[in-house]
């Protein structure tokens, strides 16, 4: 089967196309976002293939994997005319948890006969208002990258992209009382300049940018994972955490409650309690590899790359029948 679908989500994207397909990824000269092409930080197989907008005016296309609101046109205009869910059997995945006037958020593909409308946790379904378009939820898959653990750096690990400008939906202001608890490494795109919007010493507060290759390594020498997001889809880089071997200290809010189970590490809505948590894996990393040993096979059994790939066939199989 090929599949048509646009380069918005590296990290899930890596995991969808491990399944036995072939993937059309649309490419533009200047590489824009609608035409990303092939990831150049993350590990694709052969089977994801760069296809230009006239490539795609008479390639053979299954099924239409759309992502933001405007490439329902833009496919239609690539394919020749062809209508996604009417001359092509299409799904438009929402990676993301509704902003606005939640829980009121009216999706952009509401009340529509014409598509699947796939969400990647019960928790984002559950808060848009989906109206009579069919819903599905097929939760995350991660490539397994290995219990890495090693946790011999005292520091706390934090994994955010843009954490000045997205400001209180990821957190950031909370970093500054558990820099308190912990020395902080802050990994993601767009990091520079953490310490000084929040007032702390380099030592306690670092930034990284790192390829993915070398992002899973840094993540595990650290102690522990802190999740700090308030508002936002689950992250993947939580669930990476878990499968490196790290336990996990997070904001019970959006799915994080479903995703992290007891004996994994800490949720709570009281930074107070997560400060605590995360000096306590500061003080006896036993107790931190062990919880983080738990992690790692809760997020195996519930996120295991196989269980999320089923999913899809099962899904896409039904799309299509």
């Amino acid at each position: 089967m090929n599949i048509l679908l646009w380069h918005v989500h590296g990290s899930w994207t890596t995991a969808f196309v491990q399944g036995p397909h072939t993937y059309l990824v649309p490419v533009t000269p200047g590489r824009d976002p609608d035409g990303l092409g092939r990831a150049r930080t993350f590990d694709w197989p052969d089977t994801v293939r760069e296809t230009t907008p006239e490539q795609l005016r008479d390639a053979q296309v299954d099924l239409v994997v759309l992502q933001r609101p405007h490439e329902m046109e833009l496919a239609e205009r690539w394919l020749g005319g062809r209508r996604p869910g009417r001359d092509i059997p299409a799904v438009y995945l929402e990676h993301n948890a509704p902003d606005g006037d939640v829980p009121v958020t009216r999706h952009p593909f509401a009340d529509r006969d014409d598509l699947t409308l796939v969400h990647v946790t019960h928790f984002n379904r559950l808060f848009w208002d989906n109206g009579s378009t069919r819903t599905a939820v097929v939760e995350h898959g991660i490539v397994d990258p290995g219990h890495l653990y090693t946790g011999r750096l005292a520091r706390a690990a934090v994994v955010v992209n843009e954490p000045v400008r997205r400001g209180r939906w990821t957190g950031t202001d909370l970093l500054t009382g558990f820099a308190e608890a912990a020395p902080l490494d802050v990994f993601g795109m767009r990091t520079d300049g953490l310490a000084e919007h929040l007032g702390l010493p380099p030592d306690r507060c670092r930034t990284a940018d790192l390829p993915q290759r070398e992002l899973h390594g840094a993540m595990a020498e650290r102690r522990l994972y802190l999740h700090p997001v308030r508002w936002t889809s689950l992250g993947l880089s939580l669930l990476e955490a878990m499968h490196l071997g790290m336990p996990v200290v997070a904001l019970a809010t959006t799915e994080a409650v479903e995703a992290v189970p007891p004996g994994t590490g800490t949720l709570s809505t009281r930074p107070d309690v997560l400060a605590r948590a995360v000096r306590r894996y500061l003080e006896e990393p036993e107790a931190a590899a062990a919880d983080g040993a738990r992690a790692r096979q809760a997020a195996l059994q519930r996120y295991g790359l196989k269980r999320f790939l089923d999913d899809w066939e099962r899904l896409m199989t039904e799309v299509r029948a």
